[in-house]
């Protein structure tokens, strides 16, 4: 463990509560059965993390990334993914970009509940590969992961913050039946981004694809809408 590795680890430490690190194994579902199951929680709010973050990512390198990342405290896995998109937005070089870009792909597995994935992912794969070939992503998807098929869909934020909805409407259609709920609100939650920027596009979407959605994806997507056109989708009169 390299000394800022471990200076990192104490600061997360010094601000822990043993009560909210109660109610996170509660709201991230890492008792027996749920889907964070076995992950382990030292209590720490967002903003602290962000802070600690923003101190020191202008000094760690990537192997000591990696070794936040290989904690077993969710805590300090989302300190290092912190560190990861401050790194990566202020790189000007692409060759440097992919390097951390890389790096992140090769620590998919570290990425392993839906805060980790969406504090993340679109800021870093999603902004690299805005303007070049998307296959990744539908790979991604398909890969039978949980985490990092919503990597695939959450990644595509960054494009529809951009105007750019082709990639995510495709993924949205990949997607929109996977089994897990945590799936369907990610569905959802991009149908409503690309709502906010363009209504018609997600409405012609949803005009083909909202009797075989499942009611959360539906729900999320529809969020916005005027009530009246709310209550048609929910009631199947569109």
């Amino acid at each position: 463990m390299s000394g800022t590795t471990n200076l990192i680890f104490q600061k997360l430490k010094k601000s822990a509560s043993s009560k909210r690190a109660t109610f996170c194994l509660g709201f991230f579902k890492a008792f027996p059965g749920g889907y964070g199951e076995g992950d382990q929680f030292l209590g720490v709010i967002v903003p602290e993390q962000r802070k600690i973050a923003k101190t020191y990512y202008r000094e760690i390198s990537l192997d000591e990334v990696s070794e936040l990342l290989n904690y077993p405290f969710h805590e300090v896995r989302l300190t290092a993914l912190m560190i990861l998109v401050y790194s990566f937005e202020k790189l000007e070089s692409e060759s440097e970009q992919k390097e951390i870009v890389d790096f992140y792909l090769d620590h998919l597995h570290f990425i392993n509940n839906w805060d980790l994935v969406d504090s993340s992912c679109y800021q870093i794969l999603g902004a690299f590969y805005h303007e070049k070939d998307k296959s990744l992503f539908y790979e991604l998807a398909t890969s039978g992961n949980l985490w990092t098929q919503r990597v695939a869909m959450i990644s595509s934020l960054y494009w529809i913050k951009k105007d750019n909805f082709a990639d995510t409407l495709k993924l949205a259609a990949k997607l929109k039946n996977h089994p897990h709920d945590l799936m369907h609100k990610a569905v959802g939650w991009m149908l409503r981004e690309i709502g906010k920027r363009n209504f018609e596009v997600e409405l012609q979407f949803l005009k083909t694809h909202y009797k075989t959605m499942p009611r959360t994806a539906l729900r999320y997507a529809i969020e916005k809408f005027p009530e009246e056109l709310r209550q048609d989708f929910l009631k199947g009169r569109v």
